[in-house]
């Protein structure tokens, strides 16, 4: 064995060296990251665990020769060998250290946001450096950044030590020369085999990330991915593109879904004038609160036993509470975009909210015709570039944001949620004409930090352990969540007293969940989180003390994309709807409830949630399924037994996605009245 090394040429002992320095470093990343995120009460099997490292070591061989690809093909050259003198050394030694020193950054934003999200970082995080200021200040509220700083420092330094001495030891062995043709036969050895690593599979077609998606467990394919090497694939893909062939394809089944008024496969017309049913003497206000974080399975209405918010819940029992509601996707910016145009937001670079071509869409908002329209925001609205999606799309809007109150700032995310809906009810009962209102929450996310002046809410001091495994992973996330609670409540107290509660219809639901570890959910149906349900299932509440005469519970499937249509139902207004939301009210759509999810992968999984059933699949046709979402055993593929429910929700789901990619370009005002399909 010796002398087979000996017989090596430096050159090659260098460049094999570093790659089993490099690719045994991200492995044992992953080994850190299998055991800090592997959730106990959902493992994955052992077969899906080997599987994920094989094909995860692979990706992680194919990252390292990346890097090391300049020194195999231009190291060997004396001019460029790093072997020729102590600065070819110390430059070689830079260019390597650089790259590892980004990919370590890389793989340590990762795990922060795999911490909170429970996605690994794709290209659509680099949305958080359009807002740079306000995330780094989220960071360093929310993290240990000095131990985490100091951390990366260590690896990195550690690294520089590590490959001097390799260099070191390496230019030490004995130089081997060798002919002409000797030469040639192991360059081209060399060649073939790293060609082979590269593509790591005897095949027409190299190891692609999408082969991650092997299991129907969703932590084996988080597990597999290298993020490096995800983070540029997901780059690669670009922005989302919509094909007017497939959405005229879908036309027909959509228009049916929609009950398009006149249906025309030319126009690609969606287009439906809806007549008010309820009538009132005097028109009510609206006032619909967007909740940070607000998954189903942390609250009392989950059956928590934390009971962590007795106010939201003795709400939900005086009023209409839909516990089949779904946001289709994580983010705020994107749950905003949702509610506002009704619609999914289906780009992958980033959110639809930061394309400016689709920024102005028709907004059913605006048919609310002699309110007075306002948006409250805690922090500033240049974040996401929600102020384009809200200024461009309601008409005559009064925006509140930072700089507009006079409450004290709390956190990186503005003044607290307490105060902002103090300084909204300061507004709202000054109001002498009927008002829309929207208010953003932002107090149940990191860093969760409680304000100094709460208004009578005390904050529980209690073990950690009295909290994990029912929805919350540290007792400050828990007083968080419940000083939303509280804050609610004191804004409907206030509300009462102000006099306009009993004319104002109220609706209180999540812009997204969270995927927890399943031992945290309280809820049989929320256990199937197991296929990721936890990040899209939010409570969806309508109060209106005055309007509403018998409380109810209701369980048919219900989507972010329905609250405008059906808040102005409600209000007993007429209004044109021109995307996929709908009145949940209206029963002529009963038989047809569905909710419509999109995670933002590359390629992305979308997913239609039905009463029984959820079908998901990635957009290429790949690790389909159709599960029963209230399961013992979620995971299971039941196509073969249900093979029409199956057919039909496939059918569904791709015209949705299909759809909506080509209406948020064609859903303009202008649109509506004349069509202009490419």
């Amino acid at each position: 064995m010796n002398k087979i090394w000996q017989a090596i040429p430096r050159h090659l002992k260098l460049v094999l060296l570093l790659t089993l320095t490099l690719t045994t470093i991200f492995i044992v990343m992953r080994v850190i990251f299998y055991i800090e995120f592997n959730d106990s009460a959902f493992p994955l099997s052992v077969s899906d665990t080997v599987q994920a490292f094989w094909l995860g070591s692979r990706f992680d061989l194919r990252v390292a020769l990346a890097i090391l690809l300049p020194l195999f093909f231009i190291g060997w050259i004396p001019w460029f060998s790093p072997f020729q003198t102590k600065v070819h050394r110390y430059v070689w030694m830079s260019y390597i250290t650089a790259l590892f020193a980004v990919m370590m950054l890389v793989y340590f934003v990762d795990m922060g946001h795999y911490s909170y999200l429970k996605a690994r970082l794709d290209f659509t995080a680099m949305r958080f450096l359009e807002d740079f200021s306000i995330s780094m200040e989220m960071v360093w509220e929310s993290y240990p950044v000095v131990w985490i700083v100091l951390g990366y420092v260590s690896v990195v330094v550690g690294f520089v030590f590590g490959i001097a001495k390799i260099f070191s030891v390496v230019g030490r062995s004995e130089v081997t020369h060798y002919g002409v043709t000797k030469n040639i036969v192991i360059g081209f050895i060399s060649f073939l085999i790293v060609v082979v690593a590269v593509m790591s599979k005897f095949s027409q077609y190299p190891l692609r990330w999408s082969e991650a998606a092997f299991s129907h467990h969703p932590f084996a394919a988080q597990l597999t991915y290298n993020p490096m090497h995800y983070l540029f694939d997901t780059w690669k893909n670009g922005r989302i593109t919509y094909d007017v062939n497939k959405t005229k394809a879908a036309y027909a089944l959509m228009s049916e879904y929609l009950d398009v008024d006149k249906p025309d496969i030319k126009t690609l017309s969606y287009q439906r004038d809806i007549q008010a049913t309820s009538k009132y003497d005097r028109p009510p206000n609206i006032v619909v609160v967007l909740v940070e974080s607000f998954a189903s399975y942390k609250t009392s209405l989950s059956g928590n036993p934390l009971d962590p918010t007795p106010h939201v819940k003795k709400l939900a029992d005086e009023g209409y509470y839909f516990k089949n509601y779904f946001t289709p996707s994580t983010g705020t910016a994107r749950s905003v975009w949702t509610t506002i145009t009704s619609m999914p937001d289906t780009e992958l670079k980033g959110t639809s909210s930061r394309n400016p071509l689709i920024v102005d869409q028709h907004c059913v908002a605006n048919d609310f015709e002699g309110y007075e329209k306002f948006y409250f925001l805690g922090g500033s609205a240049s974040w996401g570039n929600i102020r384009g999606i809200l200024t461009k799309n309601m008409d005559h809007l009064h925006l509140y944001e930072e700089g507009h109150y006079d409450a004290p700032r709390n956190d990186v995310w503005g003044i607290s949620d307490i105060d902002l809906f103090r300084e909204a009810d300061a507004v709202f009962k000054k109001q002498t004409k009927p008002f829309f209102a929207m208010i953003q929450t932002s107090g149940d996310h990191r860093p969760y930090t409680i304000p100094d002046e709460t208004y009578g809410f005390k904050v529980l001091d209690i073990p950690e352990s009295e909290v994990k495994g029912k929805g919350f992973d540290t007792v400050k996330e828990y007083n968080a969540y419940r000083l939303m609670d509280y804050s609610i409540n004191h804004f409907i107290e206030l509300a009462k007293k102000s006099g306009y509660a009993n004319n104002t219809i109220f609706a209180f639901w999540g812009d997204h969940g969270l995927d927890g570890s399943v031992g945290a959910h309280s809820l049989k149906a929320d256990n199937s989180s197991q296929l990721g349900l936890g990040s899209h299932r939010v409570p969806l509440i309508i109060w209106a003390p005055g309007i509403i005469k018998t409380p109810m519970v209701i369980n048919k499937v219900a989507s972010e994309t329905d609250i405008f249509p059906t808040m102005a139902g409600l209000a007993g207004v007429s209004y044109t709807a021109s995307a996929i939301g709908r009145d949940l009210f209206d029963v002529k759509y009963d038989d047809r409830r569905y909710a419509f999810t999109i995670k933002h992968s590359n390629p992305p999984q979308i997913g239609l949630v039905g009463k029984k059933y959820y079908y998901k699949t990635l957009t290429d046709g790949r690790n389909e399924g159709l599960h029963l979402i209230d399961s013992d055993t979620p995971l299971k593929d039941h196509s073969a037994e249900a093979p029409e429910v199956a057919k039909k929700m496939k059918a569904l789901t791709y015209s949705i996605y299909e759809t909506v990619k080509y209406m948020a370009y064609h859903n303009k005002r202008g649109d509506l009245t004349n069509p202009k399909p490419d």
